[in-house]
C-alpha cells in the first residue's frame, strides 16, 4: 500500500513540485546575494551612512547577515515554512501581509485574462482550422501573429492613450478600489489590463487550437462519424474539440502560470497594487526579504497550476489515467 503511495503519479509530481520550489528558493537567495552593495544600506538608504559601527554590527545580528550563507539560506527558508516570510524595512509591515493584500489583485487580473484569452483564442483557433489556407484562416494566423508581435507595454501604453483622448477615460486616476469593495469601478480599473495580457495570450492558445483540431480531424474516428452523418456543428464541438483540448489546456496553464509572475510591466503601467509590482518595488529598494518571500509565493502558485493541470489532463483523457 505505501509502495503504490510512494509510487503514483500524484505523489511523483509533488515529489517533482516540492525539489523544484526548493531549486527555486535556492537560485532566488543566490542571485540577490549576488547583487552589489549589502543590505543594511539597502534597507536603511542614505539613514544608514550615519550609523555607527556598534549599530551596523547589532542590525546585521538583527537581520541574520553575519552569519555564513548556508546558515542564513536555511533560517530564512525553515521561516518562509513556517508562515513568517520577513519584514519589509521601507513599508513597515511584514512581507505576508503584504503578499495577502497583492495576491487578489493579481489572481483577478490572470483570471480575467485567462478568460479572455480563451473566449478569443479557441473560436478563432476553430475558424481558422474549419478552411485551412482560406481567407479566414488567413485573417485567424494574422490575429495571432499580432497577438504574439505586438509588445504588451506598447499595447497597454496606447490603449491609455486612445482612452484618455478619445473617451476622456484614465483607469490610472480612479484609485484603485478592491472586487468586494466597489465591483464596478474594480472591473473599471481591470477591463483594460486584462484585454492586453488576454489579447497577448490569445495567440498562441489559437495556434496550438488551430494545430490541435487539424490533427484531430485527420484521425479515423471522425471520418467515420462524419460518414455517419453526424452534424457538422456538433461534430466540431463535441468530437473533434474534446479530443484537442489537452494541448490546449496545456498551454492555458502554462500562460497562466506565466501571467502570475510576468504581469509586472502591465501591473506598473495600469498602477495595479499586484504581486509583480511588489517584486519590482522590492528589487527597486533592493528588499532581499520582499523579493525572495515573493518570487517563492509565485513559484509555488505556478507549481500548484501545472500540478492541477496534470490532475486535468487524466480527467480530461483516459489513456493518461491508464498510463
Amino acid at each position: 500500500m505505501l509502495h503504490r503511495i510512494l509510487v503514483s503519479p500524484v505523489t511523483r509530481r509533488v515529489g517533482s513540485a516540492l525539489l523544484t520550489l526548493f531549486g527555486v528558493a535556492v537560485a532566488v537567495f543566490l542571485m540577490l546575494r549576488a547583487l552589489p552593495g549589502d543590505q543594511i544600506t539597502a534597507a536603511y538608504g542614505t539613514e544608514a551612512a550615519a550609523l555607527s559601527p556598534e549599530q551596523r554590527a547589532a542590525l546585521e545580528a538583527y537581520y541574520g547577515v553575519d552569519q555564513p550563507l548556508i546558515v542564513q539560506f536555511f533560517t530564512w527558508l525553515g521561516a518562509v515554512v513556517t508562515g513568517n516570510l520577513g519584514f519589509s524595512a521601507r513599508a513597515q509591515q511584514s512581507v505576508l501581509e503584504m503578499t495577502v493584500l497583492a495576491l487578489p489583485v493579481t489572481l483577478e487580473l490572470a483570471l480575467l485574462a485567462i478568460v479572455i484569452a480563451l473566449l478569443i483564442g479557441i473560436p478563432l483557433g476553430m475558424l481558422s482550422a474549419s478552411r485551412p489556407n482560406a481567407l479566414r484562416d488567413w485573417v485567424g494566423q494574422g490575429v495571432g501573429l499580432a497577438g504574439l508581435g505586438v509588445p504588451a507595454f506598447l499595447l497597454a501604453t496606447t490603449m491609455l492613450a486612445v482612452s484618455a483622448q478619445a473617451l476622456g477615460f484614465n483607469p490610472n486616476g480612479l484609485g484603485f478600489a478592491r472586487l468586494w469593495e466597489d465591483p464596478v469601478r474594480n472591473l473599471q480599473q481591470m477591463l483594460m489590463p486584462a484585454l492586453v495580457l488576454g489579447f497577448g495570450i490569445a495567440a498562441p492558445i489559437m495556434r496550438t487550437t488551430r494545430t490541435a483540431v487539424l490533427e484531430v480531424r485527420g484521425l479515423d474516428f471522425v471520418r467515420t462519424a462524419r460518414a455517419k452523418g453526424v452534424p457538422p456543428r456538433r461534430l466540431q464541438w463535441r468530437h473533434v474539440l474534446r479530443n484537442a483540448l489537452i494541448p490546449i489546456v496545456t498551454m492555458t496553464g502554462l500562460q497562466f502560470g506565466y501571467l502570475l509572475g510576468g504581469a509586472v510591466v502591465v501591473e506598473q503601467i495600469f498602477s495595479l497594487p499586484g504581486i509583480g509590482r511588489q517584486v519590482l518595488l522590492g528589487i527597486n529598494q533592493k528588499e532581499f526579504a520582499v523579493v525572495q518571500s515573493t518570487v517563492l509565493v509565485i513559484a509555488m502558485l505556478f507549481v500548484i497550476v501545472n500540478l492541477l493541470t496534470d490532475l486535468l489532463y487524466r480527467r480530461i483523457d483516459p489513456r493518461v489515467r491508464a498510463a
